[in-house]
């Protein structure tokens, strides 16, 4: 009985509102981010995060040693829709707390659901380069947003997921993959802009814009950094015609291939929150 009214509590939580603390919205149009701190609890993390890492080693494919991986594989283990795999992955990632948040920083009248992906970087594993998200994805609109749900504390040494301020305003590096290129070459244009990267507590997590430029350190710890990740679109998102491979696959893979020109409505694009 009190496990069932522990594990109620958990799930309720997922659908409580969390206010947005003053000026979040606009810190998040100005920079392309925000870091929101005690937004899940340590309860609720320890209970899914168990979950999500059972699901991230029992579907990941990549095996191949650390010294055989090229920079993008040893950035981290990477797992897509576990929503689809789990209907307790599927409670965490249809969170409407969190999609109530998403709704509110890009001030639509909804979201729906791109897709979520764990990303683990292995106790060994290296940098993430400098890459924007939306050079994945062919829709029409900015109105997109990313939460980073850190599943441990996530220290210097972990590589917690930094953010070049602003860099969502300017059009540089819109056709850059994440790659060594990618690194180096942003890492000179980004000079201009500020750069966040601070450790991430407990219960803390950042929601960020589609075309802001983020990166992460190398993970020196010894531990793994455990990460869960949902994207969000504006319910109202529009689908273009693709523009690189990526976008090609990601049109078949998360969008069923819908219509260009038409709604991102998939039966794989849920609205997770409305007003």
């Amino acid at each position: 009985m009190m496990a069932e009214l522990q594990l109620d509590l958990i799930q309720s939580e997922l659908s409580e509102p969390f206010v947005l603390p003053q000026g979040a919205v606009e810190h998040f149009n100005t920079y392309g981010y925000v870091k929101l701190k005690n937004v899940l609890s340590a309860r609720l993390l320890g209970y899914y995060g168990e979950i999500i890492t059972d699901l991230v080693f029992r579907l990941n494919k990549l095996t191949k040693p650390m010294e055989e991986r090229t920079t993008y594989e040893r950035a981290f283990l990477q797992v897509m829709n576990l929503w689809r795999e789990s209907e307790d992955a599927k409670e965490f990632v249809f969170s409407k707390k969190l999609a109530k948040i998403a709704t509110d920083l890009l001030q639509v009248g909804g979201v729906r659901l791109y897709h979520d992906q764990a990303l683990y970087k292995e106790s060994s594993g290296g940098i993430t380069p400098w890459h924007a998200d939306q050079f994945y994805w062919p829709l029409s609109s900015p109105k997109t947003v990313t939460v980073w749900i850190p599943l441990q504390e996530t220290l210097m040494e972990m590589g917690p997921l930094a953010f070049a301020e602003k860099s969502h305003h300017v059009e540089i590096g819109r056709d850059v993959e994440i790659s060594d290129e990618s690194e180096a070459l942003m890492n000179e244009q980004l000079k201009q802009f500020n750069l966040n990267e601070t450790p991430f507590d407990l219960g803390e997590v950042s929601f960020h814009a589609g075309w802001l430029f983020h990166r992460a350190g190398a993970n020196v710890s010894g531990q793994p950094r455990k990460v869960m990740t949902m994207i969000y679109m504006d319910q109202d998102q529009k689908i273009v015609k693709p523009r690189n491979e990526y976008q090609q696959a990601d049109w078949e893979t998360w969008l069923l291939s819908r219509p260009v020109g038409g709604p991102a409505d998939s039966e794989l694009n849920p609205v997770l929150f409305q007003y």
